[in-house]
């Protein structure tokens, strides 16, 4: 396990069963095969509230939240977007809670939290992940280790 003490970590929202949806919990899964130092990867699958206790408890300095979200651009577009816009835009989500309300949440413990989109394509049960998406996890996992301010990528902004 890696040393922990200046921590970032990355929480995979998503289900690997709904097609698009899967692209955090690919993200995770690549995380685990090939650890990235200085990152710790949990899986929140469709209820990510579940695992706050879990992330509270290690202290991160950093919160990367990765999950698929219709945000009206081409498959596999990775936008970072901003948490108080999450409410208001109504992103489509298969999850318990909205997103926002669980970053408000961590916001309160955790310095700097980030939500990362991926544009998905299909979202179905069963579904194949679109080559795109794949594509879009595989260039998160490469930022992951350089990572600085919002890891290359941009800020939604309504396009």
């Amino acid at each position: 396990m890696t040393d922990l003490s200046n921590n970032n970590i990355m929480l995979a929202v998503g289900n690997s069963m709904m097609g698009d949806d899967g692209a955090g919990p690919m993200l995770y899964d690549l995380m685990q095969e090939n650890p990235i130092a200085d990152w710790l990867a949990i899986n929140g699958g469709s209820s990510p509230e579940n695992v706050t206790h879990q992330i509270r408890a290690l202290k991160p300095k950093r919160l990367l939240i990765v999950d698929a979200a219709d945000i009206g651009l081409n498959p596999g577009e990775i936008r970072v977007i901003d948490p108080d816009d999450i409410a208001e835009m109504f992103i489509m989500s298969t999850h318990n809670l909205p997103l926002n309300f669980l970053i408000d949440q961590l916001k309160d413990d955790i310095d700097e939290v980030i939500f990362l989109g991926i544009q998905p394509d299909l979202v179905g049960f069963y579904m194949p992940m679109n080559e795109q998406v794949i594509d879009a996890v595989q260039q998160v996992y490469a930022a992951l280790p350089l990572w600085e301010g919002f890891g290359g990528f941009k800020l939604f902004d309504g396009e």
